[in-house]
């Protein structure tokens, strides 16, 4: 009976976790049903909408990159917070430039100036774009994201504590604001 009770609990457990990532739309499409619900029925009883917390100035770029890729918005946001805390003029050790930290060699890739904000945001859009296609778990494209493809494919996920700070950092900001628009 005791065994019972815990594989119902486990089973109870894993769709509470389904529910939760439909429900935030981790899947990365950056549409999530509370979006729907309230697009289609703005008096729906839904949790109201925020607005995502991209700086004035480049909400626009923001919102065309998160389209262009099909990246939640909130998601994109996160990345760029953690990367760059929303600095354009940030630039790692590494080289990597800009808002969302792009290397010269991914940009030149994309055909795009990671000294220019709203081309930085669409090319970081776009190769973080490239990893959820390529690895199909948000969870190794941030680490791909952030280590590169072939780290995480090598190590079999992320590459080291740094990466799995970084990813959990990233998750736990993106799920703060999920579903902003």
């Amino acid at each position: 009976m005791v065994r019972e009770t815990q594989r119902r609990l486990a089973l109870l457990a894993a769709v509470a976790v389904v529910a939760v990532a439909w429900a935030t739309g981790i899947s990365g499409t950056g549409v999530t049903p509370v979006a729907n619900a309230a697009a289609s029925n703005p008096r729906a009883t839904v949790a109201r909408i925020a607005p995502c917390p991209f700086p004035t100035a480049l909400r626009r770029a923001f919102e065309s990159a998160s389209a262009d890729a099909s990246i939640p918005p909130a998601m994109l946001w996160a990345v760029a917070k953690v990367e760059s805390n929303l600095r354009a003029d940030a630039e790692s050790g590494a080289g990597a430039r800009g808002l969302l930290q792009v290397m010269p060699a991914t940009a030149r890739s994309l055909d795009l100036n990671i000294d220019e904000p709203t081309s930085n945001v669409l090319a970081g859009a776009r190769y973080l774009r490239q990893m959820l296609d390529r690895f199909h778990s948000s969870d190794l494209a941030l680490a791909a994201y952030n280590a590169g493809p072939t780290a995480v494919t090598v190590a079999g996920g992320a590459p080291s504590i740094d990466v799995q700070r970084y990813v959990s950092n990233v998750n736990q900001l993106w799920h703060s604001v999920a579903g902003c628009r």
